[in-house]
Parts: structure tokens; C-alpha cells; sequence
């Protein structure tokens, strides 16, 4: 498996300051990506446990409040093992912040069973349609993107939308 940066105080990708990873190869390529370099499996760095300890390590700062995990495609077969291992990682050493994972799979139909998804806090599902793009939009490219609250959802089983004005920051 392989990433292709880490941003180390982001306040684009989720609520707050937080630690970014991409992760590298995506299958979906969808029309006008904002990162289409990260879609061949073959770029990037290799992800290691290395990479694991220098995120954690970031993410000590008291001023980030969380890691978001994107891509590429962090659920692609070839990706979910590392993001499990990195999201398990994460949420073991600091339960009080939040985990955000983007994904162009979709949480009701090819997500939720996996055991990722225990230590996700918010994802943010759907592929990016260039159509249905909308600049106003919070943490999502697309009208056709959700996001998605995992431990409501998980407990409903059903979707439930993240509420915004919940997240203290």
C-alpha cells in the first residue's frame, strides 16, 4: 500500500485542525478529481508502520482535533487493510478525537460491514460527480455525496447525516 502526502494542520478536510493523510490508487476516476494524482496505485510513498507513528505523532499537537483519511480511495481492496490498521491505530491513542475517512463507496451498500468503519467517526461517502458540483457545500465536493454520522448509522442501521452544529471544536 502506498499514500501519496500528509498534511499536518489541514482545516479543509473535516471540522477543526487535523492531520491529513492521502492515500494512493483509486479506481473510480471520476471527471474533474480534485486529486488525480493520487490515483495510480504505483505513486506516491509506501505506507508503513512508520508512517503510522509519524501521523500519531502529529496528531499529539493539543490544537488538532482529529485525522481525516482520503485519497485516492482509502476502502479500495488494495488500501482498506492499511487504513484499518492506521484508523485502529489512531482511535487507540486518542479516543477523544474524531476520524474522518472519504470514500467513493458507499456506506449502505459496500461499507458497512467492514471493521474499519468501528473506528470511523464521520465518512464522507459517494463518488464526486462533476455535475452536481456545489462550492457551498461543507467537506464534500458533490450534491450526491453524504456525510454520514458511522456510529448513529451503525446503530440504526441506516444512514444518518452527521449534524454539523454537534461538533464541538
Amino acid at each position: 500500500m502506498r499514500y501519496n502526502k500528509i498534511r499536518k494542520m489541514d482545516i479543509s478536510n473535516g471540522p477543526g485542525v487535523r492531520v491529513s493523510i492521502f492515500m494512493q490508487g483509486c479506481a473510480f476516476h471520476c471527471k474533474n478529481c480534485f486529486n488525480p494524482e493520487t490515483h495510480d496505485f504505483n505513486g506516491g510513498r509506501e505506507f508503513t508502520d512508520e508512517t503510522i507513528s509519524h501521523i500519531l505523532d502529529l496528531c499529539s499537537k493539543d490544537y488538532i482535533v482529529g485525522l481525516s483519511i482520503l485519497g485516492g480511495e482509502p476502502m479500495h481492496p488494495n488500501n482498506i487493510e492499511g487504513t484499518l490498521k492506521l484508523a485502529r491505530a489512531f482511535k487507540e491513542k486518542y479516543p477523544e478525537k474524531t476520524l474522518w475517512v472519504w470514500s467513493g463507496f458507499l456506506f449502505d451498500r459496500d461499507l458497512k460491514d467492514k471493521e474499519v468503519l468501528k473506528y470511523v467517526d464521520v465518512l464522507v461517502d459517494g463518488q464526486y460527480v462533476d455535475e452536481l458540483h456545489n462550492p457551498t457545500l461543507d467537506w464534500r465536493g458533490s450534491s450526491n455525496q453524504r456525510v454520514i454520522d458511522v456510529a448513529k448509522s451503525l446503530k440504526a442501521n441506516k444512514v444518518v447525516l452527521y449534524e454539523k452544529e454537534l461538533q464541538t471544536v
